[in-house]
């Protein structure tokens, strides 16, 4: 969706759907929606809160929540919907692909029981394949996996699970002799955030939903609900004025928290506020659709610390009727006065496995660090120059050029590591530095690549990708080594394609120049001179990001960014990572000038 277009959105207060307090006589119907977002393999316990979250707890909340939304006066139904990024990379996850198929997430998941699950564009990060492990690890009795917008017929695994019925456009849930409708889309920033390989998201998101929304209606299904990984909320506040017929809207990737005032949440956390208003987000957020109905938005934040709960009442035409006041996020506690006890077979059979195998990493000391490394995303490594980011990018151009001459490319001048690629989020204290700090940071399946003789123009292009979204913390921001450069956030963005092709020349790079003094901008204009062979990874020299390497050939150097880091430490550091080499705050790499 065009980001113009969210500003323009009217959001209707709450109080426009009146709450149920007393049964209304025009009730057919009332469903209980219940529904989570970025669960992304945290399956121990939410970061930093080990009490909360947890899939073994949500399981049994889910089970406790789906059992009351099905009880009580008049004919009740409930459903549990998934709205993506349903695995992600890490150390959780590196004991799934440790263990093999079936993956603990699967088997932690299947064990929910959901009715319906949308598809991320975490799932695509290990490539098609790995999501048809995934998904076959649900057996025969998974749910349906919904997207509307992706076309998977040219990848053999994931085409065979749509022809049996498991990967569609939409599904048809029954509950108490009522069907819903269940419609799926994911992101069309897919290719560059992700890794599809030869899957295709069409990007015509509205006009595509629409289509299968209307093809429901034809057949008679009058309750219809999105279930879409768009990356945040604003992209359905924007998308739900395009579209008719979509009852309830659940969006995923953004980990924003609704909430309202007395709704209990995870120590720490906070409602998520509108950007144009200022104002908490209440849950659900309503929006108007084409047709002048109001339409309830929900989502909730992600690492299984909330189950969204969502009661909607219809009358017999499926119109929505009311959204019930005991809607809103419940959070997944281990503690009083919420407590939940964990799922006793989630706990055997994924919880317990997978402890074990982190706290096997976590028992691997691979260095000391004498300075606390930063991690964290905004402000951090998406937004500026950081300690680990440059330990990171060093790493980068320590392996390139230690390989480089047994894969036959011509060592690595420079590094760029992607702001997005650094996943562990905090700040890594001083003292003991482990190989479980190293899945945490580089969490992904992304090879250390070599891409030779990048032309200087094409270089300064790259880094203008790097800062082209300042102020905002995206993930193309560059961590850097072999070289120091500076920008102007106040000048011309770069804008490009996913294909790399350049739309907007930006103007922010002002200069770069090498470690060894070699000038190649100046004043923001690029030096004449030979090409610069460039340490990355191979998400980015694939495009990621909108990297605009535009196809140059790079050459793997057979070892995971992970695999990396830990080597440097091991061996580059001699397991030292001291205050004088990764002082705090960086060392001057990246210097924005306004």
């Amino acid at each position: 969706m065009a980001a113009g277009l969210i500003a323009t959105v009217a959001v209707i207060p709450l109080a426009a759907v009146p709450a149920s307090a007393k049964p209304d006589p025009k009730v057919d119907f009332t469903l209980t929606i219940l529904h989570n977002n970025d669960g992304e393999s945290k399956l121990l316990g939410a970061p930093g809160q080990p009490d909360f979250g947890g899939i073994a707890r949500f399981a049994t909340l889910v089970d406790q929540l789906r059992a009351a939304g099905e009880g009580g006066p008049g004919k009740r139904g409930a459903i549990v919907l998934s709205s993506g990024d349903n695995f992600l990379a890490g150390p959780e996850y590196a004991a799934s692909l440790a263990k093999g198929v079936p993956f603990y997430d699967s088997i932690g998941l299947a064990a929910v029981g959901y009715d319906a699950m949308a598809i991320g564009n975490h799932e695509f990060d290990f490539g098609p394949d790995n999501l048809a492990d995934f998904i076959e690890g649900f057996g025969a009795a998974g749910p349906p996996f919904v997207s509307a917008n992706l076309d998977v017929s040219a990848e053999p695994r994931l085409a065979a699970l749509a022809q049996d019925g498991t990967i569609v456009a939409s599904a048809v849930l029954r509950e108490r002799g009522e069907r819903i409708g269940i419609v799926g889309a994911t992101t069309p920033l897919l290719p560059a955030i992700s890794s599809p390989r030869g899957v295709r998201v069409l990007p015509d998101v509205a006009g595509i939903v629409q289509r299968e929304v209307d093809a429901l209606t034809a057949r008679g299904v009058d309750k219809v609900v999105l279930i879409s990984h768009l990356q945040n909320v604003a992209e359905d506040r924007a998308l739900v004025p395009m579209l008719r017929d979509v009852d309830v809207a659940i969006a995923g990737g953004g980990d924003e928290l609704l909430a309202n005032a007395d709704d209990p949440l995870v120590p720490g956390d906070t409602r998520s506020v509108d950007p144009v208003t200022g104002q908490p987000l209440p849950y659900p957020i309503l929006a108007t659709d084409a047709d002048g109905t109001s339409v309830p938005i929900v989502t909730t934040a992600g690492d299984y610390k909330y189950v969204g709960r969502l009661v909607v009442a219809f009358d017999k035409a499926g119109r929505v009727l009311s959204v019930d006041d005991t809607s809103g996020p419940v959070r997944v506690s281990g503690v009083a006065p919420d407590a939940v006890a964990p799922d006793p077979f989630v706990q055997a059979q994924v919880v317990d496995p997978v402890r074990a195998y982190v706290n096997a990493l976590a028992a691997n000391v691979i260095g000391q660090s004498a300075v606390a490394l930063d991690g964290r995303r905004d402000p951090g490594v998406r937004t500026r120059e950081t300690n680990l980011g440059n330990l990171l990018a060093d790493a980068l151009l320590y392996s390139g050029q230690q390989r480089a001459a047994a894969y036959g490319v011509p060592a690595p001048q420079v590094a760029l590591q992607n702001g997005g690629g650094i996943r562990n989020n905090n700040l890594i204290p001083a003292g003991p530095f482990t190989e479980l700090h190293t899945f945490q940071i580089a969490a992904f399946a992304n090879f250390v690549s070599v891409v030779p003789n990048v032309p200087r123009a094409q270089f300064k292009e790259l880094l203008e990708n790097a800062v082209s979204r300042i102020p905002l913390a995206d993930g193309r921001f560059a961590q850097v080594a072999g070289f120091s450069f500076t920008y102007d956030s106040t000048r011309q963005a770069q804008a490009v394609d996913n294909a790399g092709t350049v739309l907007t020349p930006g103007s922010r790079v002002r200069s770069v120049t090498l470690d060894d003094g070699t000038p190649i901008v100046v004043d923001g204009a690029v030096v004449a001179g030979p090409g610069i062979s460039v340490a990355t990874n191979d998400f980015s020299a694939r495009g990621g990001d909108q990297y605009p390497f535009r196809g140059l050939p790079f050459t793997t150097v057979g070892l995971t960014y992970q695999q990396s880091l830990s080597e440097y430490v091991v061996d580059g550091l001699s397991g030292a990572i001291t205050a004088a080499a990764y002082p705090e705050g960086g060392e001057g790499r990246i210097t924005r000038l306004a």
